[in-house]
C-alpha cells in the first residue's frame, strides 16, 4: 500500500479535524468528505479546499480505492456507520464514543470480527496528548515500578451557546461517563496493563443546566482489577476564567513512583500545556513535552498496511467503551433513584 486514500463522513464534533490531521501527518491522503448539514460541510471545505463533497454516501462506500473511513457524527450515528463501512471493506477510525448503547457495542464488535476490519477510536486525551505519551514511555521503562492506582480527572467546558441540539439530548450524545469518561477508562487500561476490569461504582448528575434535564454535566466512575484501582471524575464545568478547554489531569501512582500529567495548563504559572511532574527514589522532576513525538497516527497506518495492532489493540478499544457504557447504566439506574 504505497498511499493510504480515506474520507471523512459526519462532521458533527469538531475533533474531526484532529483525526484528519492525524492522518495526514502520517502520510495518508484525504480524498473526499460527506456531511449533510451545510454550513459543516462550508466549514470543513474552507480548511481543506481542494478536497470535494461527496454528496452521496454510498459514493464513498463503493469507492475500492478509499481504504479508511473516519467520522465524528452524532454520536449515536457512529456505530451504524462504521458497520456500514466495514462490511464495504473498509477499516474505521471514530471519534469517541465509538458507540452509545451496549447492544451498539455488540453489533460492532460483530460485525469486525465477522469482517476482519480495524475498527478504533481516537481517543485523544491519550494519543494527542504528548504528555500522556510520555506517562506511557516512562511507565513502560519501569520508573514508577507497578502502577497501583489511577486518577483520571477530565473537566470540559460547556459553552452551550455553540452546541447543537443533539448534544443536549441523551439518546444522541449517549451520557457523561460513555462520552468524556471512556478517555480515562482507556487509560486506566492502558496505564495498568490490565484487560478488563470491575466497576464498582458509578454517578451521574446534572447540577448547573436544569433547564437542560437530558445532560449530565458531571459523573464519577471508581473501578478496579486485581492488582489496580482508578478513580475518573469528568464534567462540563470548567469555569470561563480557565485559559483551555479543561484542566485535564491524570495521577499515576506506583510502587516506586508517581506521576503527574497536566495535559492542557499548569495553574503553577508555566507557560503552555504538556506537563508532566516524575517523583522518584531520587527526587522530583518536570517534563516539558511538548516536543514528544504522537505516535498514534504513524502506527495505524502501519496496522492497516500490515493488519497488526500496535497503535491500540482491538480489544482495548472496545473493552474502555464497554466499562464506560457499563458505567454509564450503572449510574444511570442510581440517578432514577433519586
Amino acid at each position: 500500500m504505497d498511499e493510504l486514500r480515506f474520507a471523512a463522513v459526519g462532521l458533527n464534533h469538531n475533533h474531526i479535524y484532529g483525526q484528519v490531521n492525524c492522518l495526514v501527518r502520517a502520510g495518508a491522503r484525504l480524498v473526499g468528505f460527506h456531511e449533510k448539514d451545510d454550513a459543516l460541510a462550508a466549514e470543513f471545505s474552507g480548511i481543506y479546499k481542494d478536497v470535494p463533497r461527496i454528496m452521496m454516501l454510498e459514493q464513498i462506500l463503493e469507492d475500492e480505492s478509499i481504504g479508511l473511513i473516519t467520522s465524528a457524527a452524532i454520536s449515536a450515528e457512529r456505530a451504524e456507520l462504521a458497520i456500514r463501512a466495514m462490511r464495504h471493506g473498509k477499516d474505521v477510525l471514530v471519534d469517541k464514543p465509538g458507540m452509545t448503547s451496549l447492544d451498539q457495542l455488540a453489533k460492532v464488535r460483530r460485525v469486525q470480527a465477522e469482517t476482519g476490519r480495524i475498527f478504533s477510536i481516537l481517543y485523544s486525551e491519550h494519543f494527542e496528548s504528548p504528555a500522556t505519551v510520555k506517562a506511557g514511555e516512562l511507565v513502560a521503562a519501569g520508573a514508577i515500578g507497578e502502577v497501583v492506582h489511577l486518577v483520571g480527572l477530565g473537566p470540559h467546558r460547556l459553552r452551550r451557546e455553540s452546541r447543537p441540539a443533539w448534544f443536549f439530548r441523551r439518546a444522541d450524545y449517549g451520557g457523561i461517563l460513555t462520552d468524556i469518561a471512556s478517555h480515562q477508562c482507556e487509560q486506566f487500561l492502558f496505564f495498568t496493563g490490565a484487560s478488563d476490569a470491575t466497576i464498582l461504582s458509578a454517578s451521574v448528575d446534572n447540577r448547573s443546566v436544569p433547564d437542560k434535564p437530558e445532560l449530565q454535566d458531571t459523573g464519577n466512575i471508581h473501578l478496579s482489577t486485581e492488582r489496580a484501582t482508578g478513580m475518573i471524575h469528568v464534567n462540563w464545568l470548567t469555569p470561563d476564567g480557565m485559559p483551555t478547554w479543561g484542566d485535564g489531569r491524570l495521577f499515576l501512582v506506583g510502587t516506586t513512583g508517581t506521576i503527574e500529567v497536566r495535559k492542557t495548563v499548569d495553574l503553577a504559572g508555566r507557560e503552555g500545556g504538556h506537563h508532566l511532574f516524575l517523583a522518584d527514589r531520587d527526587g522530583v522532576e518536570h517534563i516539558d513535552c511538548s516536543a514528544v513525538e504522537l505516535p498514534f497516527g504513524r502506527q495505524f497506518l502501519a496496522d492497516i498496511r500490515d493488519r497488526t495492532e500496535t497503535a491500540m489493540p482491538q480489544e482495548r478499544c472496545f473493552k474502555a467503551m464497554e466499562l464506560a457504557l457499563s458505567a454509564q447504566a450503572i449510574a444511570e439506574r442510581n440517578w432514577e433513584k433519586n
